[in-house]
């Protein structure tokens, strides 16, 4: 196994931090502005994306001071395009997770062949990640299609 470049593995864990507390603000906030019929469900629907951003949050956090390192108190970028259909928090929820999603691969390629435990780590969060977004995806298609929204295979 090769050496472990600490330092650019805590970088990305600690954009992986911001993004995803960055997360549970974003999901909260989106949770505040459903209206309509479909309110409850969608709402919490919301509200459990939060919690596991939450969670996720913890995790890189938890593996920045196993690594001997500082976690971030930053927070990432807050996407909001001040509109309140659900296409559209929907949408601005898919760019982030992609987002999320790079920063994890991103990590994998630091990881890989050189920490089981990291490696293990990004990998389960990538799987996460990639059914997350697969979700988003089936919410933003019409019912019935079955092409992605993107006209892409999902990631």
């Amino acid at each position: 196994m090769s050496e472990l470049d600490q330092r650019s593995v805590v970088g990305v864990l600690n954009h992986i931090l911001e993004s995803e507390l960055a997360g549970v603000v974003r999901y909260t906030h989106y949770s505040f502005l459903v209206f309509g019929f479909g309110r409850i469900p969608i709402v919490a629907w919301l509200r459990q994306q939060a919690d596991e951003s939450l969670l996720h949050a913890q995790q890189a956090g938890e593996w920045i001071t196993t690594l001997g390192a500082y976690p971030s108190l930053e927070i990432g970028p807050l996407l909001d395009s001040h509109t309140f259909d659900i296409g559209s928090i929907l949408r601005e929820s898919l760019e982030a997770e992609n987002v999320a999603l790079e920063l994890y691969r991103e990590l994998l390629t630091l990881v890989q062949d050189r920490s089981v435990a990291l490696e293990e780590y990004a990998r389960q969060m990538i799987h996460a990640e990639e059914m997350h977004a697969g979700e988003v995806d089936k919410m933003l298609r019409r019912p019935g299609a079955l092409a992605t929204s993107s006209g892409a295979p999902p990631a």
